[in-house]
């Protein structure tokens, strides 16, 4: 401190006996030292000066001398110790950082403040950009200082200011070849800051030759076993991919995504150390940026190939499956595979016969979801393994067919041990509300845009307990809905219920066959003590038991369930019900992205699918409830002519029994007839040779006896004629029913072929 102050003496000269100067006056004493002084060496002690005096007295250096700091940047450029000691002033002047004095005097944002003074002056941003050409050291490094102080404080007014200065990106860009780590060090965190949300800034830092020398960087560090270096140099790289398509293609055509994969082997099984922890983590980072699901889906179906066929997907699913993996890295490992095979069927097929090192050995996706129904594993690693079995799933139709083969009964008796469906059913019943959810939504998306799934999980029969009949998995989800207490379970199964429902009127039946499952969901809508979400879920399963209704359930046709929501709820309320959901905070955050997540576990309410299927039904439940005054018309009419239809269906099959009994009864009658013809003929044969032979004795008793059979015989037949002659009649009666019924409905064409057909078949019977 004595030296300090011995220095400013030979600077200021000595004070005046009893007078000690201020800091204000020692400051504003050195800032005209600057400005007047003729000599060098004077403006160079001024400077070190004002430098030492800059965090102490930061205002004051700031507010009178910040001018001429940098018209000595102009003045005195050749001498790099003046321009080491102006910069280090600067630095500190524009520092985000408190300063002790500061915190005694309650300022802050002192920094924040000075900066926009600083570059309100544009040449002021050139000068220090031009200061890294300078290898001086001590010129170098602060003028580093100096750039990332200004981002800290106003990144997107410096990133124009940098863009506009004459190969301002290309200096910075230069600093990563510094032999000296601390610059090269300071210039990676510089431009981190400098990418963060600009394209045009990313395209140029990239097309610099970027990549390439952040993996000689990341090589000469010891790859992922590295320090913090190779983590920075890694989120300078994830902050060049990230939501930016131009440098993804450069990326992938640079073949750079081939050298990520020797990087993605697996740990030591000792434990993993802190910093390769989080080089790892910020590779998978990286790695998800080629394949996130808002890329335009060609560049990510590309990348998804290369991954695949350079390794690096059998390379991640080695690390998911490998012992001692820490959990936030396991996480991120998770949600990567999940990106990777999202939609592509190749990759999907690849993960499917991954198989974990367990005994007896499982598929990698069966062990996974044994996780997610475990309250015990972490909610972050939880809602990873959902996202990735969603991913599984996500346009995989066979997928999807695989997981409903494993609950139905042909195939469960010959599946042995755990599978994904038995799983998924078993966390229907857990006592945990979370696994509750996360069963119901993973089912739920077995269903998406798949109509032949729907159809096969109607059959499903859950295991019956002991001296009970099995119940088949729909109305089973039903009955669990009444008896749910908890908001998160009935969200979950509410869900699962219109991804079933939606453009599947076998299940619209199954659920309108279920008691109670009708009056349940309108108790619901009604109640307004409810949870928000529920009422309006249960209003939307409602709504799609209307739009998809093929009135099977005569009780529950599409017109009766319309006029008992008009009568119970109000069709404005009823649509009020639905729309809520759609205004939910809860709704804006799930629909945002595929991935569900989550700070605690009632943070998980609804699933993004679930959001894309609201958003495209909501106008058609709307118009179903409440259509249009031509709809009504339009529906009425419809309704009555498949209640005539029907009627004219089952009169058409009752005549039709009826004709075919007659008819049998007739060959019946008319095989007598013949037979009694034929006896008739024998008779009077056996007449005719009695007469010839009456006058032979004792045969005229006998004769009389046959002409008595002839004469009943005879009688019989007119009986059966009689008979035959009715049976003709009731023939005639029911082909002009037929007749009839056939003109009544000749002008309409839906119905003209289906009656043609029925006639058809009359005839022939």
């Amino acid at each position: 401190m004595e030296y300090f102050k011995s220095g400013l003496k030979s600077v200021l000269g000595a004070p005046q006996p009893g007078q000690q100067p201020s800091g204000a006056d020692t400051v504003e004493r050195l800032i005209q030292r600057v400005q007047t002084s003729t000599l060098l060496e004077d403006r160079r002690d001024a400077c070190r000066a004002l430098k030492a005096l800059s965090k102490t007295y930061r205002l004051e250096v700031g507010a009178h001398g910040m001018d001429t700091l940098c018209y000595e940047l102009v003045q005195d450029r050749n001498d790099s110790e003046t321009i080491g000691y102006t910069l280090d002033a600067l630095c500190n002047v524009l520092s985000p950082e408190t300063f002790e004095e500061e915190e005694e005097r309650g300022t802050d944002s002192v920094g924040g403040q000075f900066t926009e003074i600083f570059i309100k002056q544009s040449q002021n941003v050139t000068l220090v950009l031009e200061m890294l050409e300078e290898f001086e050291f001590h010129v170098r490094w602060p003028a580093v200082k100096l750039l990332s102080s200004m981002l800290a404080h106003r990144a997107r007014e410096v990133q124009e200011l940098v863009l506009t200065s004459p190969m301002g990106v290309s200096k910075l860009m230069d600093l990563l070849s510094d032999s000296r780590e601390v610059i090269r060090n300071d210039a990676l965190l510089l431009l981190i800051s400098l990418t963060k949300g600009n394209a045009n800034i990313q395209k140029i830092v990239a097309f610099e030759n970027a990549f390439d020398r952040l993996f000689e960087v990341i090589a000469s560090e010891g790859g992922l076993d590295g320090g913090i270096v190779v983590e920075d140099c890694l989120l300078l790289m994830y902050n060049l991919l990230r939501a930016n398509p131009s440098n993804q293609n450069f990326f992938k055509e640079g073949s750079f995504i081939q050298k990520l994969t020797p990087m993605l082997q697996p740990g030591s099984e000792d434990g993993w150390a802190a910093q390769r922890a989080a080089n790892c983590h910020a590779l998978l980072q990286v790695l998800r940026t080629l394949v996130a699901p808002a890329n335009p889906a060609q560049a990510t179906s590309a990348c998804q190939q290369i991954m695949r066929g350079s390794g690096l997907l059998g390379s991640l699913s080695d690390s998911l499956m490998a012992s001692g993996v820490p959990a936030d890295v396991l996480t991120e490992t998770v949600c990567a595979v999940a990106e990777v095979m999202r939609g592509c069927g190749e990759n999907q097929t690849f993960f499917s016969q991954v198989m974990a090192p367990s005994n007896p050995p499982r598929p990698a996706l069966v062990v996974l979801l044994m996780s997610m129904v475990n309250e015990k594993q972490p909610l972050a690693l939880r809602c990873a393994v959902l996202y990735c079995f969603q991913c599984f799933l996500h346009r995989n139709q066979d997928g999807q067919a695989q997981l409903a083969q494993t609950l139905l009964p042909a195939t469960t008796e010959q599946v042995s041990g755990v599978t994904s469906g038995t799983l998924l059913c078993g966390g229907l019943f857990s006592p945990d509300t979370l696994t509750n959810w996360f069963s119901c939504v993973a089912l739920s998306h077995s269903l998406v845009d798949n109509p032949g799934t729907k159809e096969q999980l109607l059959r499903v029969q859950l295991a019956p307990a002991e001296g009970h009949p099995g119940v088949h998995l729909l109305p089973q989800c039903l009955a669990l809905l009444q008896q749910a207490q908890r908001p998160q379970t009935r969200l979950g199964l509410l869900q699962l219920l219109a991804q079933w429902l939606a453009h599947c009127s076998a299940a619209v039946g199954h659920l309108l066959s279920t008691p109670n499952a009708v009056a349940h969901l309108t108790a619901v809508v009604c109640d307004v003590s409810e949870e928000e979400l529920v009422r309006g879920l249960s209003a939307f399963v409602l709504g799609l038991c209307v739009a998809f209704n093929d009135d099977a359930v005569v009780s529950f046709g599409r017109l009766a369930l319309v006029q008992l929501i008009n009568k119970r709820i109000g069709t404005e309320a009823f649509l009020d019900r639905v729309a809520d959901v759609t205004r939910h905070e809860a709704y804006a955050k799930a629909a945002k992205h595929p991935q569900p997540t989550a700070a605690t576990v009632a943070d998980l309410l609804l699933d993004h699918e679930f959001c894309r299927l609201l958003k495209a039904l909501e106008n058609v439940v709307a118009r179903a409830v409440a259509p249009k005054p031509e709809e009504v018309v339009e529906q009425v009419g419809s309704a009555q002519y498949k209640v005539l239809i029907r009627q004219q269906d089952e009169q058409l099959a009752q005549l039709s029994r009826q004709l075919s009994q007659v008819t049998v009864e007739r060959d019946h009658l008319a095989a007598q007839v013949s037979q009694l013809a034929a006896q008739v003929a024998q008779l009077r044969d056996q007449n005719s040779v009695l007469k010839a032979a009456a006058d032979e004795g004792g045969l005229q008793a006998r004769v009389a006896e046959l002409q008595q059979q002839v004469a009943k015989a005879a009688a019989d037949q007119e009986d059966l004629l009689e008979l035959m002659d009715d049976q003709e009649a009731k023939l005639t009666k029911y082909r002009n029913r037929l007749k009839q019924l056939g003109e009544k409905v000749e002008d309409d064409d839906e119905v003209e072929d289906e009656v043609a057909a029925l006639t058809a078949q009359v005839v022939i019977n």
